[in-house]
């Protein structure tokens, strides 16, 4: 059921990549007929090939977005939690989403109608240029993406997902993993069984799975494992 944004909404939604640089009554007359969808999981916000005719801005839960390939596999692109902003670049193209959305928690999401958007742009150019400057920032995070994919070990991406979500640059402390490790592995692009190898191998360092919650002896070690260059522990880690 869709509901008027919050004013915690809002606070979330003004401080998003699109709108800076923004005048502040921009942005209010930008977001004014915005919609708040509350998402249980599995819920679809749209799917890969529907008309683009909104982009959507994550309040809090979390949600990812899927393409399925020619031989009907999911191949997850990203996943999206609290300030995150997404399909604002085909909103104001006119275009169709190339992926499909879906909550993959209980999520709040924030709907602008494409059609707003467009009109909006007409009558302040520098709109544009801000959601250009957002999608540059998108397309500068999958480049993030592939170089990891390329450059990292199994064990590093782990290792480096881990740290990403850690309360603390150094010590101990517990991580709450956000979703269940199957689409951990599809979005670290590892298979299910290659993700449990590779909890199994950080376990010498000190990482330890207990379910939903992963226990780390030292944070600032786990950090340096994922920037190391993957020659160098090849010897210690072979995945």
């Amino acid at each position: 059921m869709a509901s008027k944004p919050t004013a915690g909404d809002l606070q979330i939604i003004t401080r998003i990549a699109v709108f800076r640089g923004l005048k502040p009554e921009t942005v209010e007359h930008i977001i004014a007929p915005a919609t708040a969808i509350m998402l249980s999981p599995q819920d679809c916000l749209f799917r890969q090939g529907d008309p683009a005719t909104a982009f959507f801005i994550a309040i809090n839960g979390w949600v990812k977005l899927y393409r399925i390939t020619q031989a009907g596999e999911e191949t997850v692109i990203h996943t999206l939690t609290k300030g995150d902003s997404f399909a604002e670049a085909v909103a104001f193209t006119g275009s169709r989403y190339p992926a499909t959305a879906e909550a993959v928690s209980d999520a709040r999401v924030v709907r602008i109608p494409a059609d707003h958007i467009v009109r909006c742009i007409r009558e302040s150019p520098d709109i544009a240029l801000a959601m250009i400057a957002s999608t540059s920032q998108h397309l500068h995070h999958l480049v993030q993406q592939v170089e990891q994919l390329k450059a990292q070990s199994g064990v590093q991406r782990v290792a480096e997902f881990l740290a990403s979500l850690a309360p603390s640059n150094q010590g101990p402390c517990v991580i709450a993993l956000p979703y269940d490790k199957v689409l951990i592995a599809a979005r670290l692009g590892l298979k299910p069984e290659s993700l449990s190898r590779a909890f199994a191998k950080l376990r010498s360092v000190g990482v330890v799975v207990h379910a939903s919650h992963v226990a780390v002896n030292d944070i600032a070690r786990l950090r340096q494992l994922a920037a190391d260059d993957r020659g160098a522990i090849r010897g210690a880690f072979r995945c």
